[in-house]
């Protein structure tokens, strides 16, 4: 990915799409989906120079780059934060050299712990870790030993996301040559609920159901998302909503380069959400969180048997929120609770 083809096309999109809008008071900016941190130090701050002439950073944003480990080094790190970089999202997924080869990473374990010192030394200390859970017991995996390796790094943040097997990907063709045998869904409650267990005994809040931050180190930038909240999105496969209309662009590189380069908005699809679609994301999102849902009476009458239950809780204002346990239920509980509110 050349440098300069990238960040030429990026800013290009935001002109196409945005020209004539007001200016952008940006509260925060992500950089992910794929390996940002490949531009190194000198590519990004040149990516946020870029930006800067478009947009106008709040004081205090919170801006976030997602980063391979073997791409974080004191002087990368250092041009980072020099350029507005306050806060790094590292793709970990594991402390096993083992698991990490068989999924193909291209770092091995200790090179995590590098990248934090590496970042840390280089003025970036808000950091998060990605830890990945819920492996085939075919990898022989010890999940227990990941999440405290974590722990002893002293992250701001953890994000923890169960595997899912995708079927157009390599793992999903050994599911269906049957040489790749899925975890079971005990296996899945049982590691989700040890590293809730582990991490808010370590001081955590686990704000989210597959996030964990510590106090003032929750994600803005995904806290804005699940509020519902507009957001933009540029770049290859890039995903944006205004509120109403979710559009996603082309997914191939040189395609959404081709397209910028001759003045096309790279849009490759749209969804209109009707308002039983924003509903039903409202109910979702919001049992998503800590934070939980506003409830009326005959919701929290409904939800009466996930909170006998242990999986759901209505704090002094009315709001209903899942516990971990209710978490493991999120898309049942989230549906039913959707058919409520539209009768």
């Amino acid at each position: 990915m050349p440098e300069a083809e990238f960040i030429g096309a990026l800013t290009g999109e935001l002109d196409l799409r945005f020209a004539g809008a007001e200016p952008w008071n940006v509260d925060t900016l992500y950089f992910g989906g794929g390996t940002p941190s490949r531009l190194g130090g000198s590519g990004v701050a040149r990516l946020l120079a870029a930006l800067r002439e478009r947009i106008t950073l709040a004081p205090g944003a919170e801006v976030t780059l997602e980063a391979n480990p073997e791409d974080v080094t004191v002087e990368a790190a250092a041009d980072w934060r020099a350029a507005g970089v306050n806060r790094l999202s590292l793709g970990g997924q594991s402390f096993d050299d083992r698991v990490l080869a068989w999924m193909h990473r291209s770092h091995d374990a200790a090179a995590i712990g590098r990248a934090v010192d590496a970042a840390r030394r280089g003025g970036v200390d808000n950091i998060s870790l990605d830890l990945i859970f819920a492996l085939p017991s075919a990898v022989e995996r010890d999940w227990r030993r990941d999440v405290r390796r974590a722990i002893e790094l002293e992250p701001s943040h953890l994000s923890l996301y169960g595997l899912t097997v995708e079927p157009h990907t390599p793992m999903g063709r050994w599911r269906a040559r049957g040489e790749l045998v899925e975890s079971p869904d005990e296996r899945y409650e049982t590691e989700f609920l040890y590293a809730h267990d582990a991490l808010t005994g370590a001081g955590f809040d686990h704000y989210e159901v597959s996030n964990f931050g510590r106090a003032g180190r929750h994600s803005r930038h995904n806290s804005t998302y699940w509020s519902g909240a507009p957001y933009a999105g540029l770049g290859p496969s890039a995903h944006e909503f205004d509120g109403r209309l979710r559009r996603w662009n082309l997914p191939v590189y040189r395609d959404w380069v081709r397209a910028v380069r001759g003045g096309v908005d790279p849009i490759e699809g749209s969804e209109r959400l009707t308002a039983d679609n924003r509903e039903a994301e409202r109910v979702y999102l919001g049992l998503r969180t800590r934070g939980g849902l506003d409830a009326t009476d005959a919701e929290r009458e409904r939800a009466r048997p996930w909170i006998e239950a242990g999986w759901a809780a209505v704090d002094e204002a009315g709001r209903l929120a899942l516990t971990a346990l209710g978490w493991l239920r999120l898309d049942a509980l989230a549906a039913d609770l959707t058919v409520v509110r539209s009768r």
